[in-house]
């Protein structure tokens, strides 16, 4: 019986992933994943200084590893089967590379430099910088560089270049240009890593380095001359029209065929940002808005141009060509953090507990070890069950904006609080107002798209906690009143990739006919309960009052 598989590889923040799929039937034949080493040591990071840095090393290494997982599990000779392989990758996630399209990193003199290394999405160094970009894009010339996407942040291509060249002057001088990382594992796998002709994701380009038809690509080179001539440098080096997660980038080296164990017929195909690959997986089209929900949110549409033309959206999310799907403007809001909250709260309450355990002189060493990570894996869904138990809701108002505020309204300097605290206020009622808060923050999301008129019929969820949180799940439901699909996909992000893969491989004309054979459907939905309506919208307007009032104070603390 003929075989036909592709292979989807998503790059997370602390793993990568990788499926063997059946091109015929979306069915997941092997999987492997395999976390970043040096990453999961907490290597080249300050989370002190909001620095996040990954070594290029970890990436390949954990690359090939996963991917030979996955086809071990896929069975003998699962490589030969291979036709496609797909990527996605966080984003905006660049690097310095030399005139080769080498990431300095891999040089022996920048080895162990963080500045020469990937700057990962959630690196928040170059807020300063940020500033600058959004004083000078957002009235150069008469035109507004910032029409598409809104604030400009720190996180994003153009603010961790300029920091990055400020920061160190060694590797100012020695960068020829900057990578994306989703743009630069294409071109690794297919051997053009030349910074002026190497592939270029239209994901990236249009929602981070602002590619847009309108602006005849990037903002203008007087433009970036205006915040600082490095970025002009950088942007001549950028020279190749971005193009779609489709796009047959070209045949997989004799070198990476081998590393991977797959044949040398293999059909690179293009890539996009993670989230998008995982809205592409549970089936994202027009009027239907995928929610990605792991440690942050993405909350992605798609619609035809025409349909935008009017329509102030800024605030409101960010916009790009081809982005999400291929023929369509992309539409991407989010969270800045979501499951987040959950993991600094049980950090929280685990400090006192480990601390006080490994002090202990009544246990063993081992047990010790083995009581601590006990109490740590069980903790939160400890608490869930008490809070699913708990007759009263919270009435605590906490404000979700612990790692700043993305969509709508996008202000990296604000920051979260609580209002309401008694002394009666215990684990479990602080526990689900900070649930609420993530809840309330993506209502917002919701919200600010309504108001402006883009029709949702349909929501999607994807991500770890669709599937293992009712409670949030049925707190979602009913603050929006909107049913919420929890999609059956235990690894959406890189079977959208496998989806690239396929279309780039030839075995369908695009991704809607893809999603038709490919897509495995939903695991559950929940359905809002009209019981909560009036105590959600109370809540909501409260956590909304709050939120003003922080900002405000903020605002004024900071002299603003």
């Amino acid at each position: 019986m003929k075989k036909d598989y592709v292979i989807g590889i998503d790059f997370g923040s602390d793993s990568v992933r990788a499926v063997v799929v059946d091109v015929t039937n979306g069915a997941t034949v092997g999987s492997d994943f395999c976390e970043y080493e040096r990453w999961m040591k907490k290597l080249y990071c300050d989370p002190s200084r909001n620095m996040f840095r990954q070594h290029p090393l970890d990436y390949l290494e954990a690359f090939v590893k996963c991917v030979r997982g996955a086809l071990k599990d896929a069975g003998e000779d699962a490589g030969n089967f291979v036709r496609g392989i797909g990527v996605d990758t966080t984003g905006s996630t660049p690097c310095p590379v030399d005139k080769d399209g080498t990431p300095l990193a891999l040089l022996p003199e920048f080895a162990e430099n963080p500045n020469a290394m990937f700057y990962l999405w959630k690196d928040h160094t170059a807020i300063e910088e940020a500033k600058e970009i959004n004083a000078v894009f957002s009235n150069f010339g008469g035109e507004d560089y910032l029409r598409f996407q809104g604030t400009y942040a720190s996180e994003w291509w153009w603010a961790k270049i300029l920091h990055g060249s400020r920061a160190d002057e060694r590797v100012k001088e020695k960068a020829y240009a900057w990578v994306e990382h989703c743009d630069w594992i294409p071109a690794l796998l297919t051997g053009n890593t030349d910074p002026n002709t190497m592939y270029r994701c239209s994901c990236a380009a249009g929602h981070k380095a602002l590619w847009h038809s309108d602006f005849g690509g990037l903002p203008t080179m007087k433009c970036l001359n205006e915040v600082d001539p490095y970025l002009a440098y950088v942007a001549k080096h950028y020279a190749k029209v971005p193009q779609v997660s489709t796009h047959q980038v070209g045949v997989i080296t004799k070198e990476w065929a081998e590393r991977l164990g797959i044949n040398e017929q293999v059909i690179v195909g293009g890539s996009s940002l993670d989230a998008h690959a995982g809205a592409v997986g549970a089936g994202v089209r027009p009027n239907v808005l995928v929610k990605v929900i792991g440690t942050s949110t993405v909350d992605m549409l798609v619609h035809k141009r025409e349909s935008l033309r009017g329509r102030d959206l800024h605030d409101s999310c960010g916009q790009a060509e081809n982005s999400i799907l291929p023929g369509y403007v992309g539409m991407e809001a989010s969270q800045a953090a979501f499951g987040d909250l959950c993991t600094w709260y049980r950090n929280l309450l685990m400090w006192p507990a480990g601390t006080l355990i490994n002090e202990t002189e009544l246990i063993e060493d081992s047990t010790k070890k083995a009581l601590i990570k006990e109490i740590r894996e069980r903790m939160l869904d400890r608490i869930t069950q008490e809070a699913l138990n708990a007759e009263e809701d919270s009435e605590l108002t906490v404000i979700d904006w612990f790692n700043g505020r993305r969509y709508p309204m996008i202000n990296e300097t604000v920051k979260g609080g609580m209002y309401g605290l008694t002394l009666g206020t215990d684990a479990v009622e602080l526990f689900k107002g900070i649930l609420q808060a993530a809840v309330f923050g993506s209502r917002r999301i919701i919200d600010s798209f309504v108001s402006r008129g883009i029709q949702i019929d349909e929501i999607i969820t994807v991500g770890g906690i669709p599937k293992k949180s009712p409670l949030i799940m049925q707190m979602l439901a009913d603050a929006m009143k909107r049913p919420i699909k929890v999609s059956n996909l235990t690894q959406a992000c890189a079977q959208g990739s496998a989806m690239y893969a396929a279309v780039a491989a030839g075995f369908y004309q695009d991704l809607e006919e893809a999603q038709a054979h490919m897509n495995v459907g939903f695991m559950k939905i929940y359905m809002p309960e009209e019981k909560n309506f009036e105590k959600y919208d109370r809540l909501y307007c409260q956590y909304l009052k709050v939120g003003r009032h922080f900002e405000e104070i903020q605002a004024a603390r900071n002299g603003g």
